[in-house]
């Protein structure tokens, strides 16, 4: 028993369906918030009925996202799946890290600690 698709879907489920949101929950309130626009108009309603060819802007984590409705799909499948229920119109930009730079949350060495207490005034003993 196959289960067809619908022609339109719950704005709040095809972003939990299309994985950009980890809850449904957290989609509607995102909705709710009015922080998503379907073709350049804002909503403030999860229950907003969207179709395949709907072009969605809203943010999500640092960034813009712009995506195009492919497809409704009718359950949360896995990552690939859900990839093929968007286009991706603005994609993020890859961030370049400087190999100079010291990471983020890295520990430091014996040398950087030795500095840190000859700085501080503190013998090595």
């Amino acid at each position: 028993m196959t289960e067809a698709a619908p022609d339109s879907l719950r704005i709040d489920k095809w972003l939990f369906h299309a994985r950009f949101f980890k809850t449904r929950s957290l989609a509607a309130k995102l909705v709710s918030e009015g922080k998503l626009r379907v073709d350049g108009t804002p909503i403030s309603k999860p229950s907003r009925m969207v179709a395949p060819g709907a072009t969605l802007t809203f943010p999500k984590d640092s960034h813009i996202r712009v995506i195009r409705i492919v497809a409704l799909g009718t359950r949360r499948g896995p990552a690939p799946e859900a990839q093929q229920l968007y286009e991706d119109l603005a994609p993020p930009e890859t961030k370049s890290r400087d190999p100079a730079l010291p990471r983020a949350g890295s520990r430091p060495d014996a040398r950087d600690r030795r500095k840190a207490r000859l700085l501080r005034g503190k013998s090595l003993e």
